[in-house]
């Protein structure tokens, strides 16, 4: 709980754009931040996004009604893999349905470490056609992150219909800016703060979660 104050705290000192944690802290991170700039976020079917659709629409839907504007959400990469490409766009729809339900806006953690570049367009295409809000690289509890080759291919395939999130292995504030160049228009780091501590506006600190 400590750590998810100090956190909170300094995600309201730099305006960064959410705090992103387990569902287990979210109450704490929605009375931390009150009608701050930051807003509170969380996740359904984390890490390994294998739960059933029934259970992340529930989720979803449980920490929407708890505070929770943002749901950040992983696809089922097996179903995906498999080319199970309806059950993969059913699933997210039942969480964009019952986030928006409550006012939340979701984003699609597509995992790319272990996607194929086809894969990852397949993913993108599958989000918005769901009408998902963002499209996301990684949870970091796999064998890699964001890369910019990634990013590339994500805002190519969405155009500017959606967000693109890079998160996962990034630790310098140069790491973050190629991430930006690349065309993502969020950064999803625990290394936020030294990002912006000696430039806040380098890159924009409403753009950090």
């Amino acid at each position: 709980p400590a750590d998810v104050q100090r956190v909170c705290r300094e995600a309201s000192e730099y305006g960064f754009a959410a705090v992103c944690v387990n569902p287990v802290h979210l109450p704490q991170v929605v009375e931390a931040l009150g009608d701050g700039p930051a807003l509170p976020c969380t996740v359904a079917g984390f890490p390994l996004g294998a739960s059933l659709p029934a259970v992340k629409a529930r989720e979803a839907s449980l920490a929407a009604r708890a505070g929770a504007r943002e749901i950040d959400m992983v696809l089922s990469v097996g179903m995906l893999k498999a080319g199970r490409y309806a059950a993969v766009a059913e699933d997210i729809e039942a969480v964009v349905q019952a986030a928006r339900a409550e006012g939340a806006a979701v984003k699609v953690i597509l995992e790319t470490c272990l996607l194929s570049d086809e894969e990852k367009a397949v993913a993108c295409v599958l989000a918005m056609y769901a009408q998902a809000d963002f499209v996301k690289t990684s949870t970091g509890f796999s064998h890699g992150g964001a890369t910019p080759a990634d990013i590339t291919l994500m805002r190519r395939t969405v155009g500017r219909a959606m967000g693109v999130k890079a998160s996962g292995g990034i630790r310098t504030r140069e790491s973050a800016l190629a991430l930006v160049e690349a065309g993502a228009n969020r950064i999803g780091a625990s290394a936020s703060v030294s990002f912006v501590a000696d430039d806040p506006t380098t890159p924009a600190a409403g753009n950090l979660s």
